[in-house]
């Protein structure tokens, strides 16, 4: 067979096509496959993020719904089709268990009553020359240590709220002790309260970052029985509540008398308090109320009558000032009459005085003025140090027939150095300084001390 000139180009043209064509459908099998590869791992990614955040993932799309509701330009995605970080789910249900255990140690340079020996309190200050001699004593404890659990739970009114807290430190008839003593125990459901908590006429916000447990005498300072309505709540707030009334009297001069054995107090209303807070980036400042009725009966037959009644009443007026990122001032000053009670370090809300002019009753009671001052600065110098420096003062207005040695004004002063080698570990010192001065006769003591304390918190949270 004899081979012609156009077979030989016509064979040479197969033999060399067939390899070039062979080679770009092996390309192209790679980019779809590659194309596929590269579609299932976006689907892989989205399941991931949405397992991640708690949201069930979205079904995979089909071939054919993915050429329909995908754009054949990526360049060009709409705002619908970029996914949208998802917020992390907040827990409907909650338990917090939470407290820490606490070492206070130190030195008492002076000295006062030793059921009170490891705070400084005015009123707990020698009265009199050698009244709780001698002076010097170390002093441990571990009453300030506390245990707490608080709840959330969601429901069709709103948030339900609880707070049980209890603490190790004695007081009234446990004075001294270490033993267990209610704090709190609270709920609240929407825009209502009730139990014991804080008084709606004070703002625990003022209360210095100090390790000394009874902190400064002119603060107003009260867990108090109540029940509270919150129109407006959030960091800016409005609190109006009623709480367990409740004072104390001072016979002054004339306590032995046999006439006043038999005078009881009465207590026929609630005592009104509120506040209204307004918190900017600043801080925030604080207005506070209270208005009380005090009253005593005379049960005892005799010639007098010695049955009587006062109005308390009280402004509170409190601030936390953002200085700088570090430094936080906490101030409050607070004015009125019969309202001791609700004070941190204040005897008695009704006085005694002579009434000389009317034979029947030749001594009335009296609701007693009570100035309050607090100047704290909280200061923090790293993530491991911060300190905390201060005065408050409180000061009486006494009647005329109270005893020349009661109480009439205390101050209190101190200053610290904190570590934090831990979130939940502090370690600090303390100077700490309380003044008495009594009414009349002239007497007053200084009272100087340093204190070392050890404090682990701990706190554990369940969702359910």
């Amino acid at each position: 067979m004899r081979i012609t000139k156009p077979l030989l180009v016509l064979l040479w043209a197969c033999v060399f096509s067939f390899p070039a064509r062979s080679q770009s459908q092996d390309v192209q099998e790679l980019k779809d496959q590659l194309g596929k590869l590269e579609s299932e791992i976006a689907q892989l990614k989205t399941k991931v993020s949405a397992i991640e955040s708690g949201k069930a993932p979205a079904p995979t799309p089909t071939a054919q719904e993915a050429a329909i509701t995908t754009p054949s330009v990526v360049a060009n995605k709409t705002e619908e089709q970029v996914p949208m970080e998802q917020p992390e789910p907040i827990p409907e249900n909650s338990l917090d268990l939470y407290g820490f255990a606490m070492l206070d140690s130190g030195y008492d340079f002076r000295t006062n009553d030793p059921l009170w020996f490891d705070v400084v309190r005015p009123t707990k200050l020698p009265s009199f020359r050698g009244q709780f001699a001698p002076n010097g004593k170390a002093f441990f404890g571990v009453r300030q240590s506390r245990f707490g659990l608080k709840t959330l739970n969601s429901t069709p009114f709103g948030d339900l709220k609880t707070i049980f807290e209890f603490e190790l430190f004695g007081t009234g008839v446990n004075a001294g002790q270490t033993t267990f003593r209610l704090r709190h125990a609270y709920g609240e459901l929407g825009h209502f309260g009730a139990g014991q908590t804080w008084s709606a006429f004070m703002d625990i916000d003022v209360f210095p970052n100090s390790i000394e447990y009874w902190g400064p005498s002119g603060m107003v300072f009260f867990r108090n029985v109540q029940a509270r309505w919150i129109p407006i709540q959030g960091d800016s707030n409005v609190v109006i509540a009623l709480e367990r009334p409740g004072a104390t009297a001072d016979e002054g001069i004339y306590a032995a008398r046999v006439e006043l054995a038999g005078i009881v107090p009465q207590f026929k209303w609630p005592d009104v308090t509120f506040h209204a807070r307004l918190a900017r980036k600043w801080g925030y400042v604080q207005v506070a109320g209270i208005w009380r009725k005090i009253a005593w009966v005379d049960t005892t037959a005799h010639a007098f009558n010695f049955s009587g009644r006062a109005n308390g009443w009280g402004v509170n007026v409190s601030s936390n000032l953002n200085f700088t990122k570090n430094d936080i001032g906490k101030f409050q000053v607070v004015y009125g009459r019969g309202i001791e009670n609700y004070m941190n370090d204040a005897p008695i809300d009704i006085g005694v005085k002579n009434n000389f002019t009317n034979p029947v009753k030749p001594v009335v009671g009296v609701a007693l003025p009570v100035l309050g001052v607090v100047a704290f600065l909280d200061h923090i110098w790293s993530d491991r140090f911060t300190s905390s420096a201060g005065y408050s003062l409180v000061n009486i207005t006494n009647a005329n027939a109270q005893l020349p040695s009661d109480f009439r004004q205390g101050h209190y002063a101190l200053g610290n150095l904190l570590y934090h080698p831990l979130k939940s570990v502090t370690i600090g010192g303390e100077f700490q300084f309380g003044r008495r001065v009594n009414f009349i006769d002239g007497f007053n003591v200084n009272d100087y001390r340093i204190q070392v304390s050890l404090k682990y918190d701990w706190s554990k949270g369940y969702e359910y």
